[in-house]
């Protein structure tokens, strides 16, 4: 079967975030079985990368707990009963712990068994006659740190030892912050002077222990902002104390400015660094608008991308431009998918023609407008830029245009954060997984104008509700965007063969324009079949580069 090409879109349309299952190796863009292209298997490389956590308490580490009915008896004089049990523990997913009892006894003893997971009296049991090893699975209905504690009783002696592991789930919950700038390297803002970082060099962020922010914190959002550029180069934004990885979060030209929104770890000490990767020094900002932590605090639901805001037709506000330092609401809970109670949105957010240059700031009704950005953009520009932001006491957000002159606002709402929601986030050392320059991860070259790719990304982990990662184009030979979505096929429909096309996407990741590089972070759901397509929608070569830097996943 011929591989199916793709209708072009007549406008370009808003990106930011985008919904999709995941992130995969690249695809094969020759024609190919079914109606797509087949990456090569995936899933393995996000168990390696995700990993698990282990916590473990030894056999030595047993207490006895003798009880009435032993008491005067030989047992009951004894300093060991004569069995133990040895406990390791192993994280499963953000909300999940497998446990591994290790009884050591004599054969045919007859013993009973009691985990107590440490949650509000939750407990298992079973029968071990004799010493054994048993793995017993339990779901945390919030991520924390637990206590459990395994008792091991012999009913004939009226003995019993117990031994207790602490574990910590994987997964994190976010906490909405009111955006602040944390570094600026222009003023010397959150930097010992103003200064530019050097080529090859970082600047460090504070972020654990930074006003409200506690210290602990496993992982931020950060609009990150490159500008007063001499050179091309990358930003790379990672752990402070951890290996920088080979990823970027960033791409920039001589004289760009240049935003994209990172979720990165926090390092043990609270800080983040921002690599500039580049022969020339350059200015770095970094605004906060939220943070992670290992207790309950609110989760995130990922929905399908729905249009709220457009001022070019007049969708949730007055038909226009919106003027030159100018400011409008839109209504967020309770409005469209997002429930009333919800504590942050994710949205994509996209400036398009704009009359000169200036920048776009979204922040929480009730709020002073920050000194804070989001995306930057020059005259006749169309850009988009992914925003996480918290919502305001009555349920809104407010946009603000930073421009002497008027612009068009696209919003686009992709996801949001509550406390009832159960999706929390589990981030591990970013990796790249697709680059079409790069004939280790694709040896076929660019993706071609109007060609696809599909990608079987979580098909084996149903509790992976949502990616985070990062898409970039480079290399572009026309106008166009990179459209990334859930496929509607399922895992066996493309290897039996009968999957059918999927529909032109009808929103896009990123906006992009011949011979530039542009960049854009995805919060990405799953979708129904853990299968994402990425579409090419120009009518000519791009290459596409994805890194992946963790998920959101379930029970």
């Amino acid at each position: 079967m011929s591989h199916r090409r793709l209708v072009a879109s007549a406008t370009i349309l808003a990106a930011g975030i985008s919904l999709i299952p995941g992130l995969a190796h690249a695809a094969d863009p020759a024609p190919a079985k079914g109606h797509g292209l087949e990456a090569p298997d995936v899933e393995q490389d996000l168990a390696e990368a995700r990993g698990s956590k282990t916590f473990s308490s030894p056999a030595d580490r047993t207490k006895s707990a003798r009880t009435a009915k032993a008491a005067g008896s030989a047992q009951a004089q004894a300093a060991d009963p004569g069995y133990k049990v040895g406990l390791k523990a192993e994280t499963t997913s953000a909300h999940g712990i497998a446990l591994t009892s290790e009884v050591t006894a004599e054969s045919g003893q007859s013993l009973y068994v009691t985990i107590d997971w440490g949650d509000q009296g939750s407990t298992d049991g079973y029968n071990a006659p004799g010493s054994g090893v048993a793995t017993n699975q339990h779901t945390y209905a919030e991520v924390g740190t637990y206590v459990i504690t395994v008792n091991v009783a012999d009913a004939a002696t009226g003995t019993s030892v117990k031994n207790s592991v602490t574990v910590t789930t994987d997964g994190s919950e976010f906490t909405p912050y009111n955006p602040t700038r944390l570094l600026d390297t222009r003023d010397g803002t959150g930097a010992p002077e103003a200064a530019k970082v050097a080529p090859y060099g970082s600047a460090r962020v504070k972020v654990g222990g930074y006003g409200t922010i506690p210290a602990g914190v496993t992982a931020v959002a950060l609009n990150v902002t490159v500008t007063n550029t001499n050179s091309g180069g990358h930003v790379t934004a990672f752990a402070a104390g951890t290996t920088r990885p080979t990823t970027s979060n960033l791409n920039y030209e001589p004289g760009q400015t240049v935003p994209n929104l990172v979720i990165v770890p926090v390092g043990a000490d609270g800080y983040v660094e921002l690599y500039n990767g580049g022969w020339e020094s350059v200015d770095l900002i970094a605004d906060v608008t939220g943070y992670f932590t290992r207790s309950a605090a609110s989760g995130y639901t990922a929905i399908d991308p729905s249009r709220h805001v457009d001022t070019r037709t007049g969708l949730g506000v007055r038909k226009g431009q919106i003027a030159g330092y100018g400011t409008f609401s839109a209504t967020i809970s309770g409005a469209g998918y997002v429930p009333f109670g919800a504590t942050a949105v994710a949205l994509n957010v996209t400036v398009t023609n704009p009359k000169d240059a200036g920048h776009l700031t979204v922040y929480p009704s009730g709020k002073a407008a920050p000194t804070s950005s989001n995306l930057n953009f020059s005259g006749g520009q169309t850009i988009a830029n992914s925003v996480i932001v918290p919502i305001g006491a009555d349920g809104k957000i407010k946009i603000r245009n930073g421009s002497w002159k008027g612009t068009d606002v696209i919003i686009d709402v992709v996801g949001y954060y509550s406390p009832t929601s159960q999706a929390a986030y589990v981030p591990f050392q970013p990796y790249r997984r697709i680059d079409t320059r790069d004939p280790n991860l694709w040896k076929y070259g660019p993706l071609q104008g109007r060609w696809y790719i599909y990608m079987k990304l979580s098909t084996a982990y149903p509790s992976v509700k949502a990616f985070v990662m990062n898409t970039t184009v480079t290399n572009p030979k026309d106008t166009g965007f990179l459209a990334v979505a859930p496929d509607p096929n399922s895992k066996e429909a493309y290897d039996g063969g009968w999957a059918v096309a999927p529909g032109s996407p009808s929103s896009s990741t990123l906006n992009f324009t011949p011979g530039k590089t542009v960049p854009n972070l995805v919060q990405a759901s799953t979708g129904n079949n853990g299968i994402v397509d990425v579409f090419n929608e120009s009518d000519r070569n791009i290459d596409v580069i994805v890194d992946v830097f963790g998920v959101y996943d379930d029970f």
